[in-house]
């Protein structure tokens, strides 16, 4: 305040204005700057599920997962979830193969439409059956969408299988496959 009790007047020029701006442009650089010499690349790896233990409680409550009893060497589960008893049964089964492929495994008791709309797209292409030499179906409904993901889908007692991702064919048809419904450990016995 001045003397006289009115507040004194900051006067306020282009040339201040555009001075306080690279006095800011200069320091979100220099803290730009000092993080990427300082940071390292961190590359994050999904971290593995044990996915055996949930299929062997999902099997004490009488139902039958499909699921692989093993999978190839490099790929990983990344993600197993069931409904609880009460809830409509579900299981889910997510897996990356090892060039990082996402394949997804639902066994629902939900209809192959409504399971393909909402896991895969809601505007799929039937391509017809394929015979896959597998334990749990030998025929199964192919479908595509747009973006380049193949779902399989197959009837597992009252429910629906579905085996869908971005995973090849190949990768694809391998797992399914591997897929059983033999209780957790009965299959590595009988091999």
């Amino acid at each position: 305040m001045s003397e006289t009790g009115t507040p004194g007047r900051y006067q306020r020029t282009t040339n201040g204005l555009i001075g306080s701006m690279i006095v800011a442009v200069v320091a979100v650089i220099g803290v730009v700057v000092f993080r990427s010499v300082f940071r390292n690349d961190l590359e994050v790896q999904p971290e593995p599920v044990d996915y055996l233990e949930l299929v062997a409680a999902v099997q004490s409550a009488d139902r039958e997962p499909a699921y692989p009893p093993a999978l190839p060497a490099g790929w990983i589960a990344t993600n197993v979830e069931a409904s609880q008893a009460n809830q409509m049964p579900r299981f889910f089964l997510a897996v990356l193969t090892d060039e990082g492929r996402f394949i997804g495994l639902r066994q629902e008791d939900e209809s192959v439409e409504d399971l393909l709309e909402e896991h895969v797209d809601a505007d799929t292409d039937e391509q017809g059956t394929a015979e896959v030499d597998s334990a749990v179906s030998r025929t199964w409904e192919v479908h595509t969408d747009e973006g380049g993901d193949t779902a399989y889908a197959a009837e597992v007692g009252e429910e629906n299988l579905l085996v869908y991702g971005s995973a090849p064919r190949e990768d694809l048809e391998l797992f399914l496959g591997l897929l059983s419904t033999e209780p957790v450990g009965a299959t590595a016995a009988g091999r």
